[in-house]
C-alpha cells in the first residue's frame, strides 16, 4: 500500500494516544475540572485559573431544639501553569512514511518523555500529604506493610476507589510477597507478568517516576513554643494552613524542607466524622523551607491548620508549650514517596493551546482530557520541518486528607 503524506493532524493523533498509554500516576487522578475549561473556543494560555470550591462540615444536633450552624466553604485554585513540550525535526522524505514507521521511530520517543515529565508533576504533591505510614527507608516487601495505608485511609473515613503508586523497589517487594500466598490466579500473575492488580481494594501500579524527599538538616530538641497555638476554621478555610512558633532546634541551613511530616506530643488525630479520638499522633507537614535563627527558634508555615473545636475540629487537643516536635525520617536523607490515595485527592487539568496568529497548519486534538497541539514551521533551505509538540496542563492537591504517603516496617 502506498505511504501517505503526514499531516500535522496525524501527527497530533498519534502523538496524543502513545501519551495516554504512557501515563501511570496521571491517569489516577481527578480529571474532571477539564470541563471547567470547555467554554473558550480559541483555547488557553497559561496562568489562567479556576475556582473550586472546599467541601463543607457539620456537627450532629443532640435533642429537639434545632440550632443552625453557619455553611461555611472555603476554596481553592487550579492554575494551568505547566507548559511541557518536545520539539523534532522531519525531512519530507519522512513525511511520506507510514505513520506505524514514523510513530516508533520519533513520536513514541517523544512521548515516553513527555508523559515521564506529567506523572513526575503529579507525583510532587506528595509534599502536600501530611499522613505518613510505615518506617522511612523501608521497602515494602509483605502484605502487612502495604495493609498499613488503606488501614489508615480507613481511619480517616477516605472513601474507596483507591490507587497505590509505588516505586520499582516496593512494587518488587510486594510483588514477591504475594507469590507466596496460596491464591491461584493472584500468585500467577504476580509471578509470570509482574502485575499486582488490585489489592485490598486498592489498584496498585509501580512507577519509576515516584520521587524522593529529602528530610531538611534538623537536629537538637525541638519542641511548641506557647500554648494555645490554634486556628479558628473561618480564618484558615482557604489555605488551611498557620504558623506554629518552636524552638529548640540546632542552627542550620535548612532545619526542615517543604514537604518534611512531624508531630506533636500527646496532639492525636480525630476521626473527620465522629470526631473520636483515634491511637496515633496528627501529621502535618511543612508548607515552606525554614531555617532557625541563632538560638534555634522558628516558626513554621504547617499543614493542616490546628483546630480544636466544632465541625472542622482535627486534633485531640491543642499543643501544649514545650511538647515534644518528632520530625519523620532522619535529618538529611532521601526515602521515596510511595502514595496511596483516593481520586479526589489530586487533580490534573490540560487544556488545550491556543491557536497562534499566522501560525500554519495547527493542529490541536484532545483525547481523555488530555490534549495536543502540533505545529509544523517549514525549513525550505534544507527541507526540512521542525515540529514543536506542545502541552498545558495544571496539577493540584485537592483535599491531601484523602492520601498517604507509605513505607515498609523493619
Amino acid at each position: 500500500m502506498a505511504n501517505t503524506t503526514l499531516t500535522a493532524d496525524i501527527i497530533a493523533k498519534e502523538a496524543l494516544m502513545i501519551l495516554d498509554n504512557e501515563l501511570v500516576m496521571a491517569k489516577q487522578v481527578f480529571r474532571g475540572y477539564e470541563n471547567e475549561f470547555d467554554k473558550k473556543v480559541n483555547g488557553y494560555e497559561v496562568g489562567e485559573t479556576i475556582s473550586i470550591r472546599r467541601p463543607t462540615d457539620f456537627t450532629v444536633r443532640d435533642g429537639a431544639v434545632a440550632s443552625a450552624q453557619d455553611v461555611v466553604e472555603g476554596k481553592t485554585t487550579i492554575t494551568v501553569d505547566k507548559r511541557k513540550g518536545v520539539d523534532f525535526k522531519f525531512t519530507s522524505q519522512d513525511l511520506t512514511l507510514k505513520i506505524s514507521d514514523l510513530s516508533e521511530r520519533v513520536i513514541k520517543p517523544a512521548m515516553v518523555q513527555l508523559a515521564n515529565q506529567v506523572d513526575r508533576d503529579v507525583m510532587a504533591l506528595y509534599a502536600d500529604v501530611p499522613n505518613w505510614v510505615g518506617t522511612p527507608g523501608q521497602t515494602i516487601n509483605a502484605y502487612a506493610d502495604f495493609a498499613k495505608a488503606p488501614e489508615r485511609l480507613d481511619e480517616l473515613a477516605v472513601p474507596s476507589e483507591r490507587s497505590a503508586v509505588l516505586s520499582p523497589a516496593d512494587h518488587w517487594g510486594l510483588l514477591g510477597s504475594q507469590t507466596a500466598l496460596y491464591m491461584q490466579d493472584v500468585a500467577k500473575e504476580a509471578y509470570r507478568k509482574g502485575s499486582l492488580g488490585e489489592i485490598g481494594g486498592v489498584d496498585t501500579y509501580m512507577s519509576q517516576n515516584v520521587l524522593t524527599h529529602t528530610v531538611g538538616a534538623y537536629g537538637g530538641t525541638p519542641l511548641i513554643k506557647g500554648a494555645n497555638q490554634v486556628s479558628a476554621y473561618a480564618s484558615v478555610k482557604d489555605t488551611m494552613t498557620q504558623t506554629l512558633v518552636t524552638d529548640g532546634w540546632t542552627n542550620a541551613t535548612s532545619v526542615l524542607r517543604t514537604g518534611d511530616v512531624f508531630t506533636i506530643a500527646n496532639v492525636y488525630d480525630v476521626n473527620p466524622v465522629t470526631k473520636a479520638t483515634l491511637p496515633f499522633l496528627k501529621m502535618f507537614t511543612v508548607k515552606t523551607d525554614a531555617t532557625s535563627d541563632g538560638s534555634g527558634n522558628k516558626t513554621l508555615t504547617i499543614h493542616p491548620a490546628i483546630i480544636t473545636t466544632g465541625a472542622f475540629k482535627n486534633v485531640s487537643a491543642a499543643p501544649a508549650d514545650n511538647a515534644a516536635v518528632t520530625v519523620m525520617g532522619s535529618a538529611s536523607t532521601g526515602y521515596r514517596q510511595n502514595l496511596v490515595f483516593n481520586r479526589n485527592a489530586f487533580a490534573l487539568v490540560s487544556v488545550p493551546l491556543v491557536s497562534p496568529p499566522g501560525a500554519v497548519d495547527v493542529a490541536r486534538q484532545s483525547y481523555k482530557g488530555l490534549s495536543v497541539r502540533v505545529i509544523p514551521v517549514y525549513d525550505g533551505i534544507n527541507d526540512e520541518s521542525l515540529w514543536r509538540l506542545d502541552i498545558l496542563y495544571g496539577a493540584k492537591t485537592l483535599d491531601p486528607r484523602l492520601a498517604t504517603r507509605a513505607s515498609g516496617t523493619p
